[in-house]
């Protein structure tokens, strides 16, 4: 027989398919825990820099994010950024004397978010790590970013939380096809608030991405 004629074969055990060999490649990339924001910073979520945090980036990315999973009524996504303008309009309804420094506090309070997202109660649950110890981190970076203490008083907290439950009970009613024996079952009774403040918060209506990203920004400069 020639030898002209004989062809190298390839072991059984060497012979890989073309996919194996791609996740091989896709495998080996490097890991990151840092998010690229449109102003060219870079956010390590692991161990935030409060130099790598600009009001900007928040106000884009929480423009952007929607509460209730998107599962509102409306033209519009119910963005972060409109939700937490509300709990600083109802933290200063219940709280008239307080400073500016606490009502920015109630301003920030979801400002996390604009990397992580906006996870539903029941998605934080399920996932089982302790997500809140994440996010907090995350949330002491921005207040040091811009001048706030890293942890608030506890009276100061407590009264964000209420807020923010508040404004909770007024969005799933309004907004996110909830009765209002579930939302007082879940959010509490909205108690403590002006009748005018009531009334605003009873037509509550999702504004487009542009809007609630400038209404912040304004906000914030007025606080800061």
């Amino acid at each position: 027989m020639s030898g002209a004629n004989l062809k190298p074969q390839k072991s059984a055990a060497n012979a890989q398919p073309a996919s194996a060999i791609r996740h091989e490649k896709v495998a080996a990339a490097p890991s990151r825990a840092w998010q690229r924001m449109l102003s060219g910073r870079r956010l390590d979520l692991l161990d935030p820099d409060p130099a790598d945090i600009a009001i900007e980036d928040i106000a884009h990315g929480l423009a952007r994010v929607a509460r209730w999973n998107g599962q509102t009524t409306g033209a519009y996504a119910f963005s972060v950024a409109q939700h937490v303008l509300v709990v600083e309009e109802i933290s200063a309804d219940r709280n008239p004397d307080w400073q500016a420094g606490w009502r920015l506090a109630a301003l920030l309070h979801d400002a996390p978010e604009y990397v992580v997202g906006d996870l539903i109660s029941p998605f934080k649950t399920a996932i089982g790590f302790d997500y809140k110890a994440f996010e907090n981190r995350l949330l002491e970076a921005v207040h040091r970013r811009f001048g706030l203490p890293p942890q608030l008083p506890e009276h100061v907290s407590a009264e964000i939380k209420a807020a923010d439950h508040i404004a909770a009970y007024f969005e799933a009613t309004v907004l996110a096809g909830f009765d209002v024996e579930e939302a007082l079952t879940y959010f509490g009774r909205p108690d403590g608030i002006s009748a005018p403040l009531v009334h605003r918060l009873s037509g509550l209506k999702p504004v487009p991405t542009a809007a609630a990203q400038n209404a912040f920004l304004a906000r914030f400069s007025a606080l800061s």
